[in-house]
């Protein structure tokens, strides 16, 4: 497995950016429940602790060590959620930037480094999208995490409003049992009515 690095912080600092920001994403996919975009900023002498990775590959209970570790030492954590409605009202895509443009307003970094997108209407100069940035960047590997974290506590606590859907398990993704559910209970508030999900009742 592939392991995060420094090195595209490293290279950055060198060029005189003090303060670089890793910004990752988590719900895109989802059905249901809010986007969580989380932008973190580590220090220069920052030591990557053992499994730090994509927050896809990691144990639940190993996300939430590492997201502890991650909150007390960082420099400073940005968190922005966009709710299901807007979403529906302006598509995943846009959404996706608003959050974007939301953690880096929040935290007016020197330059950021983003998994696999360049944030719009943002200066290009001052931002890189880094392909599997998850994978291969610390600080976008540590914003996985953050955001996973968070978002996942969110789910597990609008499973008790919505118990039937069993949010607490599938966190609004589309697995068999979240789309039973829907079948038998329609669809929740807290559905993305614009992703089309019309067809689980084909």
């Amino acid at each position: 497995m592939v392991k995060p690095t420094l090195d595209l912080e490293n290279s950055l600092w060198q060029k005189g950016y003090n303060y670089i920001v890793g910004i990752d994403e988590v719900g895109r996919g989802s059905w249901a429940g809010p986007l969580v975009v989380a932008g973190v900023i580590l220090p220069k002498d920052f030591q990557i602790p053992d499994g730090l990775a994509d927050s896809k590959q990691v144990r639940p209970a190993m996300r939430l060590k590492l997201s502890k570790l991650i909150r007390q030492s960082a420099i400073s954590i940005s968190i922005a959620q966009i709710e299901p409605r807007e979403i529906d009202k302006v598509g995943v895509g846009r959404a996706t930037h608003i959050a974007f443009r939301k953690v880096a307003a929040n935290l007016k970094p020197d330059f950021c480094l983003i998994d696999a997108f360049y944030i719009k209407h943002f200066a290009r100069k001052r931002q890189m999208a880094v392909k599997d940035g998850d994978k291969v960047c610390a600080s976008i590997a540590a914003a996985s995490i953050v955001a996973k974290v968070y978002r996942d506590s969110l789910m597990r606590k609008i499973h008790f409003k919505y118990p039937e859907y069993g949010f607490g398990k599938h966190k609004g993704y589309g697995t068999k049992m979240h789309q039973e559910a829907i079948k038998k209970y329609g669809f929740s508030k807290i559905h993305r009515l614009s992703y089309n999900l019309d067809f689980l009742f084909q």
